[in-house]
């Protein structure tokens, strides 16, 4: 679906963006309670707070297992259902490239990326709360591989990077609207 009218590549469908964010809460499900307990924690907690133990970096070591579950639920997956992940992925990430959630998470171009990567991981909640109000991001909480995940499983399994045709980049910086003064 590409609007050459106005230079807007082709978007991820609704089903595509559904079935990404039921994708996610799956792989988070099968790891049971305590890591459902650590993001809505995360989610709840008083961003204003200057307590560094508020829990906010409780959630990394559950990263790794999340992405191995999210792994195995995608393993029989197609090259175009890939593809439609990963244009999902690109434009979460792409949508929160902006300099009101950068100033929250810091970091330099690569670290603010896995910083958004980290947003999207937790969930459609934590990634919608995190873009209606910066402040509850997670400063220097990364996941780099959840920046490139589906990206990384087409090369892996059909040779070569998916072509999204979204005409947008996941890089930092790269938002036009979301860095505008």
């Amino acid at each position: 679906m590409t609007d050459l009218t106005s230079g807007v590549g082709k978007l991820p469908s609704a089903e595509d963006e559904a079935r990404f964010w039921a994708l996610v809460e799956s792989a988070w499900e099968r790891l049971g309670p305590e890591p459902a307990a650590l993001r809505r924690a995360l989610l709840t907690r008083d961003p204003e707070s200057d307590d560094d133990d508020d829990g906010r970096y409780a959630l990394d070591p559950w990263l790794d297992p999340f992405l191995d579950s999210l792994r195995q639920l995608t393993a029989e997956l197609s090259s175009a259902e890939l593809t439609d992940l990963d244009r999902v992925v690109e434009r979460k990430l792409h949508d929160i490239d902006r300099a009101d959630v950068h100033e929250v998470t810091d970091g330099s171009d690569d670290g603010f990326l896995y910083c958004r990567g980290f947003v999207v991981a937790l969930g459609r909640e934590f990634y919608e709360a995190v873009s209606a109000n910066p402040a509850v991001a997670v400063p220097d909480g990364e996941c780099e591989a959840m920046c490139y995940f589906f990206a990384r499983l087409h090369d892996k399994r059909f040779g070569g990077w998916p072509e999204t045709g979204s005409g947008i980049s996941r890089e930092s910086c790269t938002n036009p609207a979301g860095w505008s003064a």
